[in-house]
């Protein structure tokens, strides 16, 4: 099994690794030492009686309240519960997971300033399967996702609730079901806890994943339409796309190559008269529209993975001794990152869904039977499929409005500018599991389109991606629903569902 060693620099792929593929997780030598000499400066300015925000005074906007020194523990336990105002639907488990993970990897930085037993806690809990239940709704992304990450920290000291397999239970049981003790909180540690972007981060950096993963499946299922449609695979010449070398461009104008090479159908209509000079945007322009959100989806990534190794806490607490605040909390850096995934990605579907009404619409798909159906006016065919994916790709251009433009102050006016990275993040993953259902559409469709190209055999990409459509959605002879064979596909599109996997893989990519 693998292990992601926390404190080594982390990576998006180690951060899908422990959310979602078992991995486990463990402390490096190097972070443990840097956590206990971040403790002992805490512990030295505890006795200089001088105010240190958050450690001996209150939060926010109370600030300038000083707190006695027998006071100082239960000032981190009030902080967890009053912080623990989520609402709404929890988030799922690989959600949970990532920000579990982002977290730990903050105390690791040794400038959160907790015991090593907090992170170590951390790391007991994620390899013990003990997920804190965490209310989506409640994060304004500044200070940081402060109620979500309460809900985390909840767990830690044994109070709040904790998913183990298919049981709900109280953060002590989950504990003590795996031996594990409940924090008793020192100064400076409930803060430590509830300061950062680690959940919307944790969201945003799975979502990411997921699109990156989409941008492939574009060109798959893009490569199966212009089949489909006796489309001309001119336009992806390299010599055309390396005409504008933007780096995604150039990446799916190759990857599309390789998907139509020896293809059959292709040369059947070269020079014929069903040979086109041009084809309508959604089929020509694929390499410069996929591109733009691969070339995206790199700059997102390079905030995300700069962000997942950052320190957030705040105060931060330095080796030299000294303890400053600041603003590493503002989730402003990923809420425009995540704020433009949802862009890219939507476009993605947009695209996606012009292509659906090229395959369907009989005076463009070149011979192809009105929405596909097997008797056409007896039969709908595909027809409200298309009506599916016009709904999905609406949706996105609702959510593809940025949340960052957006703040509302909170904290008596102390929080007066708030990036709302949650909401970000939260939509960058609504438009990438539309996006994802939009080409299963296409997919479907495209399918249906292929084989009525027969004996002709498709591009060897295409072929492979075929074969994997057909194993589990047989041909539409009459009418049928096809909202189980949209569910089916949008399983097959997912990472490792098979179906991208099959057509690189037989395009030798």
């Amino acid at each position: 099994m693998a292990i992601v060693r926390i404190g080594d620099r982390l990576t998006l792929e180690d951060l899908v690794a422990v959310a979602r593929d078992g991995a486990t997780v463990e402390l490096t030598g190097e972070a443990l030492q840097r956590i206990a000499r971040g403790r002992a400066v805490v512990d030295a300015h505890l006795a200089d009686d001088l105010p240190h925000y958050g450690i001996n005074t209150g939060f926010g906007a109370l600030a300038e309240v000083p707190i006695s020194r027998e006071d100082l523990a239960a000032l981190q336990l009030n902080l967890v519960r009053s912080h623990a105002a989520g609402v709404g639907t929890p988030l799922p488990e690989d959600d949970v997971r990532a920000a579990m993970l982002l977290r730990a990897q903050v105390l690791a930085t040794g400038k959160a300033g907790v015991r090593p037993a907090v992170a170590q806690l951390m790391v007991d809990l994620l390899n013990a399967r003990i997920h804190p239940v965490i209310p989506s709704r409640g994060s304004v992304g500044a200070s940081g996702d402060l109620a979500p990450l309460a809900h985390l920290a909840l767990v830690l000291v044994g109070e709040g609730r904790a998913r183990v397999g298919d049981e709900v239970m109280s953060g002590a049981e989950a504990l003590a079901r795996a031996g594990l003790a409940p924090l008793v909180l020192e100064p400076k540690e409930g803060l430590a806890l509830v300061n950062g972007t680690q959940v919307l981060t944790g969201v945003g950096a799975l979502a990411l994943a997921d699109a990156e993963h989409l941008a492939c499946a574009a060109d798959v299922v893009g490569a199966m339409t212009l089949e489909a449609v006796l489309g001309t695979p001119d336009a992806f010449d390299a010599r055309v796309v390396e005409a504008r070398p933007h780096p995604g461009q150039v990446a799916s104008g190759a990857r599309l190559r390789a998907l139509l090479a020896d293809s059959e159908i292709r040369e059947s209509h070269r020079g014929g008269q069903h040979h086109k000079v041009q084809d309508p945007y959604s089929v020509r322009c694929m390499p410069q529209v996929h591109g733009a959100a691969v070339d995206a989806m790199a700059w997102i990534r390079s905030v995300i993975e700069i962000e997942m190794n950052s320190a957030t806490d705040n105060p931060l607490v330095f080796e030299d001794g000294a303890i400053l605040s600041g603003g590493n909390f503002h989730g402003e850096p990923v809420a425009i990152a995540l704020d433009l995934l949802a862009i890219a990605t939507a476009e993605l579907g947009a695209i996606s869904e012009r292509r659906v009404e090229h395959l369907l619409n009989p005076s463009l798909s070149e011979g192809l039977p009105p929405f596909l159906a097997a008797h056409s006016g007896l039969c709908s065919g595909l027809m409200i499929a298309q009506v599916t994916a016009a709904s999905l790709v609406s949706e996105n251009k609702i959510l593809a409005h940025p949340a960052s433009v957006d703040s509302i102050p909170s904290s008596a006016n102390r929080e007066d500018h708030v990036s709302m990275g949650m909401t970000a993040a939260l939509k960058a993953r609504q438009v990438v599991d539309n996006v994802r259902y939009v080409l299963a559409i296409e997919a479907m469709c495209a399918a249906a389109g292929v084989d009525r190209r027969a004996p002709r055999q498709p591009g060897r990409g295409v072929r492979a991606a075929l074969a994997v459509v057909r194993a589990d959605v047989p041909p539409v002879e009459g009418d049928r629903a096809p909202s189980p064979d949209i569910e089916i596909l949008e399983i097959r599109l997912r990472r490792g569902g098979g179906l991208v996997e099959a057509a690189l893989a037989a395009s030798g990519l």
